[in-house]
């Protein structure tokens, strides 16, 4: 049985884990703590001034101490700008997840409870829906979004645009996972049990067989979030994503991207290192994650 007590002693035992933790938790913490302790607001055109664009960092000839990362060529700070940038790039990986997991748990769950014409339906909407990348799905929506409305209103639904979009797009992940796991739950003595003491189906499978079927779906949460993250940055970076006065991780490699052959590399090189830095350290945690609660891998160990 897992418990809390056992799962954190695995943790402190890995010490790849705890680096990956300690990654996150400082990027995390960054992130939130960004309107307190990022130098400058990239948001505030007040604090912006054009002729500090494309200053190098401050420990390189020309650079500025007010600016340890140097600027972008809107004369923003590029360390305040990863601090803003990177707590927009967790909203929409969450939130995207948020998405895919609640559409995927609800489908799944009734496909596998459920069964027969049902399930059929509904695994080969999720079959269709996987031959589809979700590069490719987010390419055609968002492309149809901005043709649709002018930059501004664009720019207003940005973040709601890509975490809907992103999670519709990879519900079928969640809804398989919860499936699999429902299919070999539901036929067992807790379940009949409840079933003969009268509870409705919608108790029985979100009151007893859900608690149970939970333990992949925390798993490839982690993972999903990682990839979510990747996806927003692969939209930004082909213009498609956040837009550049509120950037996330992407749009910022993508905004320093024209000025690399000019010699301006540190535009784009430390969001980049700052994104690298995010996806490792989730993935990181979440093949931790898949080992320590995957029960014949623990059965295997001991």
């Amino acid at each position: 049985m897992i418990t809390w007590r056992g799962v954190l002693r695995r943790f402190l035992a890995d010490p790849v884990a705890i680096g990956a933790g300690v990654v996150l938790l400082a990027l995390v913490l960054m992130a939130a703590l960004a309107p307190l302790i990022a130098p400058q607001n990239p948001y505030d055109l007040m604090q912006l001034n054009i002729m500090d664009s494309e200053m190098p960092p401050s420990w390189r000839p020309g650079g500025d101490d007010r600016f340890l990362l140097g600027t972008d060529a809107q004369g923003r700070g590029v360390l305040s700008t990863i601090m803003y940038g990177t707590g927009i790039s967790l909203v929409i990986g969450i939130g995207a997840v948020t998405v895919s997991a609640v559409l995927g748990i609800t489908l799944g769950l009734l496909a596998g409870y459920k069964g027969g014409w049902i399930d059929s339906f509904l695994m080969r909407l999720a079959d269709i829906q996987m031959s589809l990348s979700t590069l490719m799905i987010a390419i055609i929506a968002l492309a149809l979004f901005q043709a649709a409305f002018d930059a501004n209103i664009y720019a207003e639904y940005a973040i709601f645009m890509l975490i809907l979009i992103i999670g519709i797009a990879e519900w079928p992940k969640f809804a398989r996972t919860v499936r699999s796991s429902v299919l070999g739950e539901k036929g067992k003595e807790y379940v009949d049990a409840a079933r003969v003491i009268g509870l409705p189906a919608r108790k029985v499978m979100w009151g007893h067989i859900l608690p149970n079927a939970l333990t992949p779906v925390l798993v490839i949460s982690t993972i999903q979030v990682a990839e979510a993250i990747m996806t927003e940055a692969a939209l930004s970076f082909l213009g498609l994503g956040m837009p550049t006065d509120k950037p996330s991780l992407g749009s910022l490699i993508r905004s320093g991207f024209e000025f690399v052959f000019s010699g301006s590399t540190w535009i784009t090189f430390y969001p980049a290192l700052v994104l690298i830095a995010l996806i490792l350290a989730l993935n990181l945690l979440g093949d931790w994650m898949r080992d320590v609660l995957n029960p014949k891998l623990r059965r295997g160990e001991d």
